[in-house]
């Protein structure tokens, strides 16, 4: 069962909205078993280009499913981030299927769809492929360091040993050009 928190930012949540949204992210409890409770967390935003940005999240006990989706038409975005998460569980179901073979786990979340069943399951039996393995000594620095030394290597993240705490950190390049920062414990 989805609970669901839409909130606007520069846009009115109208119940149109709202009734448009429930609707078809309620499609997706197909996918859960009996008793699955979680909250779809909806963020709609509209920019000054008239451009808007639909973000979901259903964070669940073993799994946060999460997409965004930027369209000139609100509702189109919504399409569009339903079939992502579709996408998301499908992939995510057939990969916990396979395992599930070996042990029992988080494949209790989800029910068996076997109208289709067959074909999602012979999708991409190599997709976690390692092809390469890095091993380097992290260099203790501060993030702005680590930041000048993820550009000049052309790299979207860069692994670093913070110099005050002494913990891995990772910074990374967002997709709105600015920084992000993971802190580990």
């Amino acid at each position: 069962m989805l609970d669901f928190n839409i909130r606007g930012e520069n846009v009115e949540v109208t119940p149109a909205i709202r009734e448009y949204v429930e609707k078809k992210v309620e499609k997706l409890e197909r996918y859960f078993s009996e008793g699955v409770n979680a909250t779809a967390n909806v963020n709609l935003k509209v920019y000054s280009d008239k451009q808007t940005k639909v973000e979901i999240t259903i964070p669940m006990k073993n799994l946060t499913l999460r997409a965004e989706e930027r369209h000139n038409d609100m509702y189109a975005a919504v399409d569009l981030i339903v079939d992502k998460l579709e996408r998301q569980i499908r992939k995510y179901k057939t990969r916990v299927n396979r395992k599930s073979r070996e042990r029992e786990g988080v494949a209790a979340f989800f029910q068996s769809t076997d109208n289709n069943s067959t074909a999602v399951e012979l999708e991409d039996d190599n997709e976690f492929d390692v092809v390469r393995t890095k091993q380097f000594d992290l260099k203790p620095m501060d993030q702005e360091e680590a930041i000048l030394q993820m550009n000049m290597l052309g790299h979207n993240f860069f692994i670093f040993t913070d110099a005050d705490s002494d913990g891995t950190h990772i910074v990374y390049k967002r997709k709105d050009g600015k920084y992000g920062l993971i802190e580990t414990n």
